[in-house]
This record gives C-alpha cells, structure tokens and sequence, in this order.
C-alpha cells in the first residue's frame, strides 16, 4: 500500500471492486428465504440463489433490512396461498441500497425502500441479499429516516399512514370523536395509535392481548378495549362512540364499527385477520353518512409513496419507532418467528436482518 497516497488508492480500489462486481454478480451467490408451492405442497427455507435467478428490474438494490408481516408469515408458513407464482423469495418489504441502476433518478448507493408492489406474492421480495425490481416500485429515503427506521415502518406503517390520509382527505378531523383502531397491538395497528395520538386523536385501541395494554398506552392510547367480555350488539345502528376507525380485523369487528361511528366518520378497512367477510346494512352509510374506505397499499402511485414516506419520516419520534420495534431476526429464524406470530405472541414490528 502507498501511504503516501491513501485517499486515492482507496477510490481506485472501490471503483475497481465496483468493476470487478459487476463481472462476477450473476455467478455469485447470496443467500434467500424462498417459498414454494407446487405438487409438492408447501415448503420453504434457505437457499443460495444468483442474481440471474430474481424476477426481473431495472434497479438492484443490496437489502439491508427487511420485516416480517402478517401476510409473510402467512406465506412462509403456508396457512394462506399468498403467492401467486412459485417458487418466490419471500418478504413484502425491503430496505437497502442501490447497487444498479438503470434509471438516472435511482443512483448507486441511494438508501431506498421498497414495499408491496408484488413483493412476496408475484415477484421476488426482500427476505434475500438482492432484490431487483422496476424502477417505479423504488423509493429514496428521506435524509431522516435510515433503512433500519424504513423496516420498523415498513409496509405497516406505510399503510397506517396511507389510512390516515385517506381518512382525514376525506374529512376526519379530531372533532369529529376518538378513533378505534382494531388489532391495535400488531404492526399496523402500533402505527395506526402512534400516528393518530401524534396528530391530536383521542384513540381508543382494540386488542385481542391483554398484556398489550401498556405498550398502547405508551404509544399514545387513552383507551383500551380488550375483545374479552366486549358486546358488539346486532342492531343496524349502535350507539355511535367513534368519529372514526381503522381496522384491521374485518368480519364482525368491522361490521360493529361501522354500526358504531358518528355521522360523517370514515372507516378505514386495512386487514381481515379474523375474517374475509362483512355482513352489514345500509343504514350506517344512508343515515348516518358513513364513509367505509377500503385502503390497498400494493399499488399505489410512485408519487403518493414518496409523500406518504415523507409524511412517516417527519411524524415518527425515536422513542415511537423504539417501541414498535420487537426485536431483530435473521432469514434462518423466519420459521419459528412467523409461527410466533400467528399464535398471536408477538407485538410491534420485527427487523430481519439481511446484510
């Protein structure tokens, strides 16, 4: 090594193992957490995989940190047919950086996110060391916010984030009453309270886990209900109690907020982890002008992902991203923890650590 020259002997040296990369990516291998499903019925675990071997895109991003959702744990166990072509690397989330780059807006080494956009259910996602996609799928992050932040939020507090601009678009304001935010003690639910409580709701938190009750409290709750012991009723219209609600649950639960909301209050429909379907009237929207907001966070506009992002990076405090996080993970702990999760064991949001 030439002392006398170490800056530049290091710049040649990154750009000659940047040559040198490029040259020997598509023999490399890296290790991925894939799926299958076929006429061998559902299996999943570690593999080694090449670049060559991902679904195609114009943009390489080397994955830093991913996260474990309820549909990933869904897919990886194989309890829901979440994938719609196999075999997949799973993960609807990833955090990284740039690696390649065919569009000029995405340059090497920009800190990105990628969340929905088909990942874990048509294209390959972020629970490996790569991840190639299109362009449009791929956003920076803002300066305020590091690739381990991203996979805290992820695709739950995307969504959270997501439904509280829908909602208040549609003319939610803190006025209107206490939110009810359902499975509030899972990912998005976490950020739902946390989102909701920092933008001056009162925010009343639905748990199924009664130990979760401290953690909602610290994350901006002024009240919790716990589904033991709680009465839905049967009627076309309860007593409105709500100025509005995000829900994850779906099924009945949906269906009694719905019956339960103020005149002009929005429910926002996120998840049905308790049941796909809704039996409901239509008096709650004819007389008392509720608004039911279904919220897709697979395809959004590239446009509307950068705000929503945005508006996480600026609303999210250390101590709120601190809380929700539930620990770290590697890909060889998928298994067990996304077991753990559908018992109903975990709170928060795991990190998955890639690279």
């Amino acid at each position: 090594m030439d002392s006398a020259h170490p800056i530049e002997y290091q710049v040649r040296l990154d750009y000659c193992h940047h040559q040198l990369l490029l040259l020997i990516q598509p023999m490399s291998t890296f290790a991925a957490y894939r799926i299958h499903q076929d006429e061998y019925q559902h299996r999943a675990g570690l593999e080694e995989l090449t670049l060559e071997e991902l679904s195609p895109g114009d943009v390489v991003v080397r994955v830093e940190w991913s996260t474990v959702n309820f549909k990933d744990a869904l897919a990886a166990t194989g309890r829901s047919k979440i994938l719609r072509k196999s075999p997949l690397v799973g993960g609807v989330d990833a955090a990284g950086r740039v690696e390649s780059s065919a569009d000029p807006r995405l340059s090497v080494g920009t800190p990105v996110v990628v969340t929905g956009s088909g990942l874990g259910e048509v294209r390959d996602g972020g629970f490996a060391s790569y991840l190639r996609v299109p362009a449009d799928s791929v956003v920076a992050l803002p300066a305020n916010l590091s690739t381990r932040d991203a996979m805290i939020a992820g695709t739950a507090g995307f969504t959270a984030a997501l439904a509280l601009e829908r909602m208040e678009h549609n003319g939610q304001t803190p006025a209107l009453g206490p939110i009810l935010i359902s499975g509030a003690s899972g990912g998005v639910g976490s950020f739902a309270v946390a989102l909701c409580a920092q933008r001056g709701y009162e925010v009343s938190a639905l748990s199924l886990k009664p130990f979760s009750i401290d953690y909602l409290r610290d994350l901006g709750a002024s009240k919790v209900i716990l589904r033991e012991g709680l009465e839905m009723g049967r009627r076309a219209l309860e007593t409105a109690r709500f100025g509005g609600a995000i829900d994850t649950l779906g099924g009945d639960y949906l269906g009694w907020m719905i019956r339960s909301v103020h005149a002009n209050g929005n429910v926002a429909a996120i998840g049905m982890a308790t049941s796909t379907e809704l039996n409901t009237s239509v008096m709650p929207f004819i007389l008392r002008g509720v608004n039911l907001l279904g919220i897709n966070s697979v395809d959004v506009p590239r446009a509307v992902r950068e705000h929503i992002w945005q508006r996480l990076a600026d609303s999210m405090t250390r101590a709120q991203l601190d809380s929700i996080c539930a620990g770290e993970i590697g890909l060889a702990d998928l298994p067990e923890f996304c077991t753990e999760m559908l018992a109903g064991h975990v709170m928060g949001r795991a990190l998955v650590r890639v690279s």
